[in-house]
């Protein structure tokens, strides 16, 4: 008889300074897939999904679809949103009667009106319905704020292992076929998770170059040769959440009887992780600088990536100070990709290509961070927004920008959109009728991801702080519900 797997989709990344809350319809914008609809959807794309629904047809399973849900970073979720979605997920495992494995793919840094901790509880509920047996596994991102809670009600967290994010389909067939093993009786897995007093730690888990992240990588898989133990995950945290358990943490999936190795594998990659606590491999450039830069021109663009205004950790994604200095110094062959402004695409679409309008372009989400740039701008070309990634991050999954423009200003074609969205992907211009490999200079809303797509055809590389909400200097912001005394906010000796 095939066995019963639900699997299900919950993501969201919760940036808790975020003056825009996460509602259903930003769900329904960007993704909320139900039951059987998901297979069609995320058949052969490289993202968990994807991997689960190969896992299935490998193992033999009979898959139980619950939903596919994920949205761009921004503030809590709604409790409308949270419990729609969650009850989506309970809908489908008490329908189907018997469920003999739970597969999830989570982000780890969800929180809602209601539930500073969304996938613990999420998870909690899950682990109700299927009851205390049923072998419940999840996929995290690198940057969850894991929690005790979360470890308690599975079996194993199984987190990725590169930033940019491009493992998230071989994670989903590592945890899959951990589960497969459970149900066969070969394993017993269960979880441990422990948290340093860090809120910040890893470098952030950058893995493009050599450094801390790739060197506790190579331990954590050194240790999963050992006997009792299976998926040891390092999670970086995820700074920009004001909540108890924020910061980095060690997952450990071991079998009964192997505590003491779980421990002591966990306390060694923290131990690592204090001791190099202020290793960082990517500084920021100011305004100035980055403009300097974009003077020099070259073969291959110059890529700015706008990393604090990033809608990737829950940047407004229409900070406009750069494009402002960019424009005002008439740098040429400039595409930016992307600003938010809906307003301003419906004011295109009304007038059709080739019109000139006045626009008054980004800024608008908090003026404290820049006023809307004022300009003519000739509209280049409209469309739907909606693309296919063409990888390596997420390659095959369908993104919809909303309706967008391509606005030119002066010198700098401007891909404004009505929905938030990071840069990780070079559909972000091709999909609009802009090659960036012909362009002195790129402009990206991001502050990691875009590396996997972009750093190969760039000439170099600059991170700029142009303001926005991803700051990476965390003493700018006010925490009131986070554990104290943490690193770096406060002096400790120990982790």
């Amino acid at each position: 008889m095939a066995s019963r797997v639900l699997i299900a989709q919950f993501m969201h990344e919760t940036n808790t300074f975020s003056r825009l809350p996460t509602t259903l319809e930003d769900y329904r914008r960007q993704r909320l897939v139900e039951g059987e609809a998901i297979v069609p959807h995320f058949a052969g794309t490289r993202n968990e999904l994807g991997g689960f629904i190969d896992a299935a047809e490998k193992h033999g399973w009979e898959p139980v679809w619950g939903v596919a849900a994920n949205t761009t970073p921004s503030g809590r979720l709604t409790r409308e949103a949270w419990e729609h979605i969650r009850d989506l997920i309970l809908e489908a495992a008490r329908k189907a009667g018997r469920i003999d494995a739970v597969c999830l793919s989570l982000h780890g840094a969800m929180v809602s009106e209601t539930e500073d901790d969304a996938e613990g509880a999420l998870l909690e509920a899950v682990r109700g319905v299927v009851g205390p047996d049923v072998p419940v596994v999840a996929t995290l991102d690198l940057h969850a704020n894991a929690t005790a809670r979360m470890a308690r009600h599975a079996n194993a967290l199984v987190s990725y292992r590169t930033y940019p994010h491009i493992d998230g389909y071989e994670r989903a067939v590592q945890a899959a076929q951990l589960v497969e093993d459970a149900l066969r009786g070969h394993k017993q897995p269960r979880c441990l998770l422990v948290q340093p007093a860090m809120l910040k730690g890893a470098d952030h888990g950058r893995t493009t170059q050599p450094g801390i992240m790739r060197d506790l990588l190579a331990r954590a898989e050194a240790f999963e040769k050992q006997p009792g133990l299976h998926a040891v995950s390092i999670q970086v945290g995820f700074t920009w959440s004001d909540i108890p358990w924020a910061g980095p943490s060690i997952a450990v999936s071991h079998e009964p009887g192997a505590e003491a190795t779980a421990a002591h594998a966990a306390e060694a990659l923290i131990a690592e992780m204090w001791s190099r606590r202020t290793e960082f491999s990517s500084s920021y450039r100011s305004i100035d600088e980055a403009v300097a830069a974009a003077r020099s021109g070259g073969d291959r663009p110059l890529v700015l990536a706008e990393g604090t205004d990033n809608p990737g950790g829950g940047g407004y994604n229409d900070a406009p100070n750069l494009l402002r200095a960019l424009l005002d110094a008439g740098i040429p062959g400039v595409a930016v990709g992307t600003i938010l402004d809906p307003g301003t695409v419906q004011q295109a679409m009304d007038a059709g290509v080739g019109a000139r309008i006045d626009v008054a372009l980004g800024g608008h989400t908090d003026p404290s961070l820049g006023a809307p740039v004022q300009a003519t701008a000739e509209v280049r070309h409209l469309s739907d927004g909606t693309f296919r990634n063409d990888g390596p991050m997420n390659a095959g999954v369908q993104i919809s920008l909303g309706p967008t423009a391509v606005l030119r200003l002066g010198g700098i074609d401007v891909v404004t959109t009505s929905t938030r969205m990071h840069t990780i992907d070079l559909q972000v211009f091709l999909s609009q009728g802009i090659d960036p490999h012909t362009r002195n200079v790129v402009v990206v809303k991001s502050s990691q991801h875009f590396r996997a797509a972009f750093e190969p055809i760039a000439r170099e590389v600059m991170l700029v702080d142009a303001g926005g909400l991803c700051s990476t200097d965390a003493s700018r912001f006010q925490y009131t519900r986070l554990r104290r005394p943490i690193w770096p906010l406060d002096h400790i000796d120990r982790p």
